[in-house]
C-alpha cells in the first residue's frame, strides 16, 4: 500500500486529491496538512510513502518546504501545480529541487478525468523512484571541467545537416537533460528531444535550459530545420516527428491520439527518426517510466543508428530504459555522467567520416 500525505492550502484540493486516491486499491491517504509547518509534523508520525505539495502556501512556500525537505528527510514528491507560465517556472524549480513529477491543479486546461488519471499515475511512479542528491560544489565544478575538456576537443566540422540526435526521457529526464545538455558544444549535430511534460512547461524548460547551454535550444515549432547548433524539445500535448526534405531535416508538430498514454511520444519521435534518417542518426533513451521509446529505439538501431540507454543505477525510475534493454534495442547502457561524453566522441568520430 502507497501511503500518501497531501500538502495543500486549499481544502477543495486536499478533499480532491484525497478522494481521487483513496479510490485506488493500492493507494491510500494518511493524511492532509494546509501548509509546510503542519506537514513537517505530519511526516514524523505517519511516515508517508508519497507527498503531493502545492507550490503556493501560506507561511512556507512549497519550494523553500521541498528544499528543506531534501536536505534533512527526503522523500518522493509529486509538485501539484497551475497551468501558469509563473508556476510552470516553479515547477521546473521543484524539480530541479528533487521533486519526482509535476501535476496540473484541477481547473486547467486538462480535463479532470485526465488529471485523476496522471495524479494516480504520479503517485504511483513516485513511490518507486529512487532519489537523487542535490549536484554537490565538487559535482558542478567536475561538469564544468568536463564542459571545457570538451570545448577543447571540440568537434572538427562548424556545420553538418545529415546527423541527428534524437533523445527521449520521462521521470527524472528534466534533471538528466540539465546534466547533460549545458556541457555540449555548441557546434553539435541537431538535437531533438521528447521529455514528457505538460503543455506551457516545455516552453519554459526550453527557455531555462536556453541560459545555461552552448548550443540554442527552444521548444519545436512546425517546419523548424533540425541543423548544427539546435536543440528542439517537443511542445506539450503534440507529438514531434523529423522529416527529410531534400538533404535537410524538419521537424513536424501535430497533434494524434497518445501513444504509450503520452503526448508527446518518445516512440513516434524515434520511429520517424529511424525512417528519415537511419544510419545517420544516434538515439537516446534517458529515465522515465513506461514503456514509450523501447521499441522506437530499436526501430533506430534496426536502421543502422547508434544507441544508448541510461543504466539503472543512475535513473530516478529504470522503466523506459528497461524495456529497451530487454528488447536489445541499446548499443551501449551507460551511467547518466558518461553519457554526454559518449554524445560527443561518437559525432566527432562520425562527422570526420565520408558523409553517408
Amino acid at each position: 500500500m502507497i501511503k500518501v500525505l497531501i500538502v495543500d492550502d486549499s481544502a477543495f484540493i486536499r478533499k480532491y486529491l484525497a478522494d481521487e486516491l483513496n479510490k485506488q486499491p493500492d493507494i491510500e491517504v494518511v493524511g492532509t496538512a494546509m501548509d509546510p509547518y503542519v506537514a513537517r509534523e505530519k511526516i514524523l508520525d505517519l511516515k508517508p510513502d508519497v507527498l503531493t505539495l502545492d507550490l503556493e502556501m501560506p507561511r512556507m512556500d512549497g519550494l523553500s518546504f521541498l528544499s528543506k525537505l531534501m536536505k534533512h528527510h527526503p522523500l518522493p514528491v509529486v509538485v501539484v501545480s497551475s497551468l501558469t507560465p509563473k508556476n510552470s517556472q516553479n515547477a521546473l524549480n521543484a524539480l530541479q529541487l528533487g521533486a519526482v513529477d509535476v501535476i496540473c491543479k484541477p481547473g486547467s486546461a486538462y480535463s479532470t478525468q485526465n488529471i485523476s488519471k496522471d495524479i494516480i499515475k504520479a503517485v504511483r511512479t513516485a513511490s518507486m523512484a529512487k532519489l537523487q542528491k542535490q549536484q554537490s560544489a565538487s559535482h558542478k565544478k567536475k561538469g564544468n571541467e568536463i564542459n571545457q575538456s570538451l570545448q577543447q576537443n571540440n568537434l572538427s566540422l562548424v556545420h553538418t545537416t545529415n546527423k541527428v540526435i534524437a533523445i527521449g526521457s520521462s521521470t527524472g529526464g528534466t534533471r538528466a537533460l540539465e546534466m547533460i545538455l549545458p556541457t555540449l558544444p555548441a557546434n553539435l549535430p541537431g538535437i531533438v528531444i521528447v521529455q514528457h511534460m505538460p503543455p506551457v512547461f516545455t516552453k519554459s524548460f526550453a527557455d531555462r535550459l536556453n541560459t545555461i547551454s552552448n548550443m540554442n535550444i527552444k521548444e519545436a515549432e512546425d517546419g523548424d530545420l533540425v541543423e548544427t547548433g539546435k536543440v528542439l524539445i517537443a511542445p506539450g500535448n503534440f507529438h514531434m516527428l523529423v522529416e527529410k526534405n531534400g538533404a535537410k531535416y524538419f521537424t513536424r508538430i501535430k497533434s494524434g491520439p497518445p501513444v504509450h498514454h503520452q503526448r508527446p511520444s518518445v516512440d513516434v519521435m524515434f520511429n520517424s527518426v529511424a525512417e528519415a534518417v537511419g544510419l545517420n542518426a544516434m538515439g537516446v533513451i534517458l529515465t522515465g517510466m513506461g514503456a514509450d521509446g523501447a521499441k522506437g529505439l530499436l526501430h533506430m538501431k534496426e536502421k543502422g543508428a547508434y544507441t544508448i540507454s541510461q543504466d539503472e543505477n543512475t535513473s530516478v525510475v529504470y522503466g523506459m530504459p528497461r524495456e529497451a534493454n530487454k528488447l536489445g534495442a541499446a548499443v551501449d547502457i551507460l551511467p547518466l555522467d558518461q553519457i554526454a561524453d559518449r554524445i560527443i566522441s561518437y559525432m566527432k568520430k562520425q562527422i570526420q567520416q565520408p558523409t553517408i
